[in-house]
């Protein structure tokens, strides 16, 4: 098996130690393998859409990320049919977007989501 380096914050560290002896995985590496497989098939399901698709799109972000979620929103306006924004928590926000549109475009906007390291979590639900 091939050997990587990845960088962690402390508070993704915590939370990896917590799934591991909350799961019982044995190690850490093996909780990072589990998540990139889950990472993988998600992707390959996403990938595959084709043609008109519907779905929620559930963003977490700082409230300090709120204008950058404002630009990446004003760029999709044609597949966003409504958005809902709560501050849910300290300082943090939950977005969720109703889409309705070609699955290249919704995938564009997840993708960008996903890109933007001021976005906490992104995930989307197709029907």
């Amino acid at each position: 098996m091939t050997i990587i380096s990845v960088s962690l914050s402390e508070k993704i560290l915590e939370d990896l130690d917590r799934i591991q002896r909350d799961t019982g995985f044995s190690g850490r590496s093996e909780a990072i393998r589990a998540g990139i497989r889950m990472l993988l098939s998600d992707a390959a399901e996403k990938n595959a859409l084709t043609g008109r698709v519907r779905g929620i799109l559930l963003v977490i972000h700082e409230h300090d990320a709120e204008n950058a979620v404002t630009r990446t929103k004003h760029n999709f306006l044609d597949i966003i049919y409504t958005q809902l924004h709560n501050r849910f928590k300290e300082g943090k926000c939950l977005e969720l977007f109703i889409l309705d549109g070609e699955a290249d475009r919704i995938r564009q906007l997840k993708e960008s989501f996903q890109k933007n390291e001021n976005i906490e979590h992104v995930k989307l639900i197709v029907t």
